[in-house]
C-alpha cells in the first residue's frame, strides 16, 4: 500500500488525492498499471506531473481496460499531450472496439504530431475578430467573447485553449482599448418567461420543449443504430461487429423500438409515459415502433386485455408499425433454448417453486448435470411428461441483484390464448424479452428503472447464443400520489366493491381516465411536462389535471348546468314569453360558433348563488343585491323569498331589467330554463393519504384508506338543451362549475355526466 502511495505521489498527485484514489480499488489498479507502463517507456523518473495528470484522467475515464496499455504508451511517448487529445483518444477506442486499432486512423483522429504555431493562432483570431468587428465595436465588452473563442478553436482544433484566449484578449484590447466606466456597469438582468405552448403536430407540449423535441436526434445522447458498442456497459464479443453489420443490413440504420405490455391487465398512467417514450422516440427520429404483447403467461391473459391495450395505444395517437406477440416466436425461442443447453449455459432443474423464491436461493444440485441429460429432460418437459413445478429450465448466470440461475422455462398445463394446447412449457420474461428484441432487430430497448438489475442478463443471454444484442436503456417510472396502479390491488378494489371496474373514473388506468373525460392530448402533454428522466418520478395529480384544463379550455364547448337547482320566477315577464338566447361555444373566440338556449319566466340557478343574509364580500344574489344572468342580457332583483315548512328556501320571485338600463351588477351567474334532467357524478381522490401503499402512512393497508366522499351522485341536476345530441365521451365546460364528459352509461332518456376536473380555483371569489 505504501509503495503504491509513493508511486501515485511521484506522478504529481497530492498525498490526500493519492489516498482517496487508493480507496477506489478499480481506479487505483488501473492507474498503477498505467504508471508502471509509462515508466517502462520513459524510465522511473520520466513521468512528470503533466504526464501523470493525463494518466490519472485516462485511468479514471477509460471503460474498457484492454486499451489501457495502448493509451498509456501514447501518453508516455507524448503522442497524447493535452486533455483535448485524450478526450479524442477515449472516444476513438470506444468507437473502435475490434482489434487491431489502425494507428494511422488513431493519429488522425487525435491530432498526433499536429503542431500549431503562434502565427497560426494569431491569424485565426484576427480572422474571427474581422468577421464580428462591427458588432464588437457596437457592443464593446458586452459582446459574447466566448463566441470568438469557439470559432477560433473550431478553426484550430488542436490548439491550446489558454493560448487562444490570451490572443483573443490581446486583439480585443487592441481594437477597443481599455474598458471605460460604461463598460464596467452591470448588465441589466433579463427575465425570461418560459411560456407553455402546444405542438399541434404531436399534440404534446412541455414548458419550453415539446415531447418530440425532447426525444429527437441527440437530445437523449442515445447511441446511433449499429453503434451499440459505444454504450457504457455494452458487452462486446468477437461476434459483435459481424452481428451489427447484419443488423444494419436488415434495418437500413432505422431506429426501432417496441412497447411490450403483458396482456393480463389494463394500462395505467405509468404506461402512458412508456407509450410516449417508445412510440415517441421512434416517431421523432423517423423510426418504427412495434406493439409486442408479452403473452408468455396463459393463466392470466384474456382477449379483453389484448383489445384494450391496442385501443389505448391508438387513443393516445400512436399507430404501431406492426402488432406482434412473444408467442409468434415460441418455436424459435424453444430452438434457442436447446442451443443454450448445448452450449453448456442452461440445465434442467427439479428444485420446487418455493425454493426458488427470493434472493438467497440454495444452489441447484442439478447445475452440473450432463448436457445430453438436460437435452433429453427438456424434450420431455415439452412433451408433457412432467407435472407442473416438477422441472424448470434454468440459465447459468448471476443477475445484477445477486439472483442466481434465473428460470428460462416452466411447465403450465393451461391452453394459450393463441396457440391453444400446442405448448405446455412457456418461457419467462428474463428469457423471452431480450431474444424477442433481438429477433425484431430492436435498436433501443427502452424500459423502466426497475429492469436495470436485468440488464446484465439481457446482454449475457444474447451473447451466450451469439445473436444480435440490442441496447437496453432505462428511464424513471412515473408514479402518482393518492392512487394505486398495481393490477393485483385494482382487482381487490373491484372485488371489494370499492370501484365498479377497471374503468371506474376514480382510478388512474387509461380506460378510467378516458371515461372520466381526460383527453389523450392532455395525458401526452403531462408526460412531456414530466419529461424523460432517469430518476423515479412521483407526481401530484393536480399537474395532470392542469394539463387536462389546458386542453379542454380550448376544445370543450360551453354549456350551462345547475347541480343544486333553486327555482326562480321572473314576475315581470309573461308566462308564455320565450326567447332564444345565443351562447358562444367559446366566449374567448366567438368565431368558433354558438348555440341557442331558451329563456322563459321560469329559470333555475344554483342554490349557492343566493344568500338570504348578506355577508361581507359576497357578490351574488341577495334580497338587497341584484345579479346579472350570463348571456341573457338581464339583471334580476329579489322581490320575494318562498320557503317550505322547514324554513328552506325553495323559490325566489324576482323582477328583471335589461343590462343596458340597470346599474352594472357585481357578478353574473349561470342559469337554465326548460332544461334537461341529468345525472352528474362528482369525483374526488379515491384515497385519503398521498401514499396509500406505504405502511408508515397507512398501517392497515390501502383498503383501509378509502375516501368515503370519493363519489357523489347528483341524480336530478339540470342542464341546458344544447347537450341533447351529445355522444358518449363528448366533453363540455359547464360554465362556472367544471369540465364534464358524457358517460357511456347514458341513454336517450337519461344523460349521465362525469366531472372530469373542476375549473381553476379563484380563492378570492365567494
Amino acid at each position: 500500500m505504501a509503495d503504491t502511495l509513493s508511486l501515485f505521489t511521484s506522478i504529481g498527485l497530492s498525498e490526500q488525492k493519492a489516498k482517496e484514489t487508493l480507496k477506489n480499488e478499480a481506479l487505483s489498479s488501473s492507474l498503477k498499471e498505467a504508471v508502471i507502463q509509462a515508466q517502462r517507456v520513459n524510465g522511473a523518473s520520466g513521468v512528470d506531473k503533466a504526464m501523470g495528470t493525463l494518466l490519472y484522467s485516462m485511468a479514471s475515464r477509460l471503460k474498457d481496460n484492454k486499451r489501457l496499455t495502448f493509451l498509456s504508451d501514447c501518453i508516455a511517448q507524448r503522442k497524447i499531450c493535452s486533455e483535448l487529445q485524450l478526450a479524442a483518444a477515449l472516444d476513438f477506442v470506444k468507437s473502435h472496439p475490434a482489434d487491431p486499432i489502425s494507428q494511422k486512423e488513431f493519429d488522425e483522429a487525435c491530432g498526433v504530431g499536429v503542431v500549431i504555431t503562434p502565427e497560426q493562432i494569431e491569424d485565426a483570431v484576427e480572422s474571427v475578430i474581422k468577421t464580428h468587428k462591427e458588432q464588437l465595436i457596437k457592443e464593446r465588452y458586452r459582446f459574447n467573447m466566448g463566441l470568438l473563442m469557439g470559432e477560433a478553436r473550431s478553426a484550430l482544433k488542436w490548439a491550446d485553449g489558454k493560448v487562444i484566449k490570451n490572443e483573443v484578449d490581446v486583439q480585443v484590447l487592441h481594437l477597443l482599448g481599455p474598458k471605460t466606466e460604461a463598460d464596467l456597469e452591470k448588465k441589466p438582468k433579463l427575465y425570461i418567461f418560459i411560456t407553455l405552448f402546444i405542438c399541434k403536430g404531436d399534440a404534446n407540449f412541455v414548458e419550453g420543449r415539446s415531447l418530440m423535441e425532447q426525444l429527437r436526434g441527440e437530445a437523449l445522447k442515445f447511441h446511433k443504430p449499429g453503434e451499440n458498442y459505444t454504450t457504457e456497459g455494452y458487452v462486446v464479443t468477437p461476434k459483435t461487429m459481424e452481428l451489427l453489420k447484419k443488423h444494419l443490413e436488415i434495418t437500413g440504420g432505422q431506429i426501432r423500438t417496441r412497447f411490450p405490455p403483458e396482456p393480463n391487465g389494463i394500462l395505467h398512467i405509468g404506461h402512458a409515459k412508456a407509450i410516449n417514450f417508445n412510440f415517441g422516440y421512434a416517431k421523432a427520429n423517423d423510426g418504427i415502433c412495434f406493439l409486442r404483447y408479452d403473452d408468455t403467461n396463459p393463466e392470466k391473459e384474456e382477449e379483453k386485455y389484448f383489445t384494450a391495450i391496442r385501443d389505448m395505444v391508438e387513443w393516445l395517437g400512436y399507430t404501431p408499425y406492426q402488432v406482434t406477440h412473444a408467442s409468434d416466436n415460441f418455436q424459435k425461442l424453444y430452438d434457442l433454448a436447446v442451443d443454450l443447453i448445448r452450449r453448456g449455459h442452461a440445465y434442467v432443474c427439479h428444485q420446487k417453486g418455493e425454493e426458488l423464491k427470493g434472493h438467497n436461493v440454495p444452489p441447484s444440485p442439478w447445475r452440473d448435470r450432463p448436457v445430453e441429460e438436460s437435452l433429453v429432460l427438456f424434450e420431455r418437459m415439452k412433451k408433457g411428461m412432467f407435472s407442473e413445478g416438477e422441472a424448470t429450465l434454468r440459465m447459468k448466470m448471476v443477475m445484477e441483484d445477486g439472483k442466481m440461475d434465473p428460470v428460462a422455462y416452466r411447465i403450465k398445463y393451461t391452453p394459450h390464448h393463441r396457440t391453444g394446447d400446442e405448448w405446455c412449457i412457456y418461457p419467462t420474461y428474463d428469457y423471452t424479452h431480450c431474444l424477442c428484441d433481438s429477433i425484431e432487430n430492436i435498436t433501443h430497448s427502452l424500459c423502466t428503472k426497475e429492469f436495470q438489475a436485468r440488464r446484465s442478463s439481457y446482454y449475457w443471454l444474447c451473447n451466450a447464443l451469439d445473436v444480435y444484442c440490442p441496447v437496453q436503456w432505462e428511464y424513471g417510472r412515473l408514479n402518482l400520489t393518492y392512487t394505486v396502479v398495481s393490477k393485483r390491488k385494482i382487482i381487490k378494489l373491484v372485488e371489494n366493491g370499492v370501484v365498479r371496474d377497471w374503468d371506474d373514473p376514480r382510478l388512474f388506468t387509461l380506460t378510467a381516465l378516458r371515461r372520466r373525460g381526460f383527453p389523450p392530448e392532455a395525458i401526452n402533454n403531462f408526460c412531456a411536462r414530466v419529461g424523460v428522466t432517469v430518476s423515479q418520478t412521483t407526481t401530484e395529480p393536480h399537474l395532470l389535471e392542469s394539463c387536462v384544463r389546458d386542453v379542454l379550455n380550448d376544445s370543450a364547448p360551453r354549456a350551462m348546468a345547475v347541480l343544486e337547482p333553486l327555482k326562480v320566477t321572473i314576475t315581470n315577464l309573461p308566462q308564455d314569453k320565450k326567447v332564444d338566447v345565443r351562447v358562444p361555444n367559446f366566449p374567448a373566440n366567438e368565431a368558433k360558433g354558438s348555440h341557442t338556449v331558451p329563456f322563459t319566466n321560469t329559470i333555475f340557478i344554483e342554490q349557492s348563488d343566493f344568500r338570504e343574509v348578506m355577508e361581507k364580500g359576497y357578490k351574488r344574489l341577495t334580497p338587497d343585491q341584484p345579479v346579472g344572468l350570463r348571456h341573457a342580457g338581464y339583471v334580476i332583483s329579489v322581490q320575494k323569498v318562498i320557503k317550505d315548512s322547514k324554513g328552506k328556501v325553495v323559490e325566489l320571485e324576482v323582477t328583471c331589467c335589461s343590462t343596458d338600463t340597470a346599474e352594472k351588477p357585481k357578478a353574473f351567474i349561470h342559469w337554465v330554463s326548460q332544461p334537461l334532467v341529468c345525472e352528474v357524478r362528482l369525483y374526488e381522490r379515491l384515497f385519503l393519504h398521498k401514499h396509500p401503499e406505504d405502511p408508515s402512512e397507512v398501517p392497515n393497508g390501502f383498503l383501509s384508506d378509502i375516501n368515503p366522499n370519493s363519489l357523489q351522485v347528483i341524480s336530478s341536476a339540470l342542464v341546458d338543451t344544447s347537450v341533447k345530441g351529445a355522444k358518449a365521451l363528448d366533453k363540455f365546460q359547464f360554465e362556472r362549475v367544471g369540465y364534464f364528459s358524457l358517460d357511456p352509461d347514458s341513454t336517450a332518456d337519461k344523460l349521465i355526466f362525469n366531472r372530469t376536473v373542476t375549473l381553476k380555483e379563484d380563492p378570492g371569489k365567494i
